[in-house]
């Protein structure tokens, strides 16, 4: 096997196989033409497969009109070039990713078809472990992990029949909302480079986005999935907590960590979704409750629809921009649902500030208990920041954590309330745009209040448990992405993904894709 790491993978030479397109249309001569570079036609072979979104290329791959080898051979190539200026991968698994497509070929062609994932190329958030291929979280601590068992997704997508091009970049053990500190370099977003991407789950938006891979799953713990996928232009859908396994990520609070997809189009969340959820005995949070088929009811209509506008907190001191761009998104929603209510918090005044400081109590002690005998032995092994994180949580008594663990069961209970009169929530997904890496580097100190700024509003949904999704509504006047939540009720993934599915296709924000070159 062939893997790259270092700080940014190298630019490195990907063998094509003259066999590829045996029993397939090569794809050369598919160029649709609704697939644009921000309204520029696509000139260049590689981008032209890449930039299908999941549904699609599964369709060209069922209909035998695109082989699976060339697909993952575009993303490779696609990867070798621009990479070294975003550092999205930090292990590229070329050779395994060959083997899976010409395997998933021959089954193909043989009518063997598992399903909408097989065949198509995604990668995966590199805590999340992957039998045979190092799993580093970004840290020097675990550089050289390599683990002997697949996280219950990675069984379950193997099983779908996905094709494993690597693993991506993040924010050192998830403990950040940036993806600047990371053992092997800051990630960097795909439409100006000098910003940061979001974070935790950094490098997964950002491949996403520029498409390097046509999928990935985050991780997502105050946001780690849905704010990098606002600030990179893409759809990030958090489940329900219980929903989807951690058994197999590296954890940061097992109260409040969340797995879910990260694509380009909502039809496409909806396909990993379904492909990654349902019970597993091994996880102690997961719940045995039966998964809805969200991918056959994306075409149910939403104007029954009754959102509620959460002002409190969520729309607080929002950046001009940002608020601009959602009230804009709001008008749309209105045109497509029965109504919009403003909402307060539940019954309690304290309710969101109740959420913010159970959160950090759960968070800072969960995350010392993980790592406390890893800083005892080796903290030279950690990113400053991060480890300056980690023993925050020391200063969280015994008794601190049991009031709070035991508050954040009541809060996720009384969340329920927040439906009594409505159906979805609606909220900006961040207050504010991205940072610029340098911004962030300069001062440690202040980079810790911007990151909790930035995850200020997907934070409370972790507390809640509730599923989230982060859908793309429009751009700064800088060209940096904005991104808007839809919240619902416990196990309502179904219900917000059909509506969010309603505005995109009300919209055209999600099928522009950045310039990088």
């Amino acid at each position: 096997m062939k893997t790259t790491a270092r700080r940014g993978v190298p630019r490195r030479t990907f063998l094509r196989t003259a066999t590829a397109c045996v029993g397939f249309i090569c794809p050369r001569l598919l160029v649709p033409s609704r697939f644009t570079e921000l309204g520029q036609p696509v000139s260049v072979h590689s981008a032209r497969a890449t930039q299908l979104t999941i549904s699609e290329a599964s369709e060209l791959v069922r209909t035998k009109k695109l082989s699976p080898v060339e697909l993952t051979q575009d993303c490779l190539s696609r990867i070798e070039r621009l990479n070294p200026k975003l550092n999205a991968f930090i292990t590229l698994t070329a050779d395994f990713a060959l083997t899976d497509a010409r395997r998933a070929e021959a089954e193909i062609l043989k009518g063997q078809l598992r399903g909408p994932l097989h065949g198509i190329p995604i990668a995966l958030k590199d805590l999340i472990d992957t039998a045979g291929v190092r799993t580093t979280a970004g840290s020097g601590l675990f550089k050289d992990r390599v683990p002997t068992q697949d996280a219950e997704v990675v069984r379950r997508l193997k099983s779908a029949g996905a094709v494993f091009l690597g693993k991506l970049n993040m924010h050192e053990f998830a403990y950040g909302g940036s993806s600047a500190i990371s053992y092997f370099g800051a990630v960097h977003n795909p439409w100006a480079p000098e910003f940061c991407p979001g974070g935790s789950s950094g490098g997964s938006a950002a491949a996403v986005a520029a498409g390097l891979c046509l999928g990935s799953v985050g991780s997502d713990t105050g946001g780690s999935v849905r704010q990098p996928s606002a600030y990179c232009g893409i759809v990030g859908l958090k489940p329900t907590y219980g929903r989807v396994s951690t058994t197999g990520s590296v954890p940061l609070s097992w109260s409040l960590d969340h797995l879910g997809p990260m694509t380009r189009s909502v039809r496409d969340a909806a396909i990993l979704f379904q492909a990654i959820s349902g019970y597993d005995l091994k996880d102690v949070a997961s719940v045995d409750i039966p998964v809805a088929d969200c991918v056959a009811s994306l075409s149910a209509g939403v104007s029954s629809l009754r959102l509620g506008i959460l002002r409190p907190h969520f729309y607080d001191e929002l950046d001009p921009e940002i608020l601009n761009v959602v009230n804009s998104a709001l008008a749309d929603f209105r045109k497509l649902t029965a109504e919009q209510r403003d909402l307060g918090a539940p019954t309690e005044n304290d309710f969101y500030s109740a959420i913010v400081d159970t959160g950090f109590n759960v968070l800072l002690a969960e995350a010392y208990a993980y790592h406390q005998e890893y800083v005892a032995k080796s903290p030279d092994l950690y990113q400053a920041p991060t480890i300056k994180r980690i023993q925050n949580g020391s200063q969280i008594s015994s008794v601190a954590y049991v009031n709070s663990r035991r508050k954040l069961d009541e809060l996720r209970r009384s969340a329920r309330q927040l439906f009594d009169s409505v159906d979805l929530l609606v909220t900006p997904t961040t207050p504010v745009p991205p940072f610029s890496i340098e911004d962030l580097l300069a001062d440690q100190n202040t980079m810790r209040a911007k990151e909790v700024l930035m995850l200020r509003n997907t934070r409370p949904f972790n507390v809640l448990g509730l599923p989230t999704i982060s859908v793309p509504c429009g751009f700064t006047s800088h060209g940096l992405p904005v991104g808007i939540q839809i919240s619902g009720p416990p196990w309502g993934e179904a219900t917000l993904l059909r509506l969010a599915q309603a505005y995109e296709h009300a919209t055209s924000w999600h099928k522009q894709m950045p310039v990088v070159s």
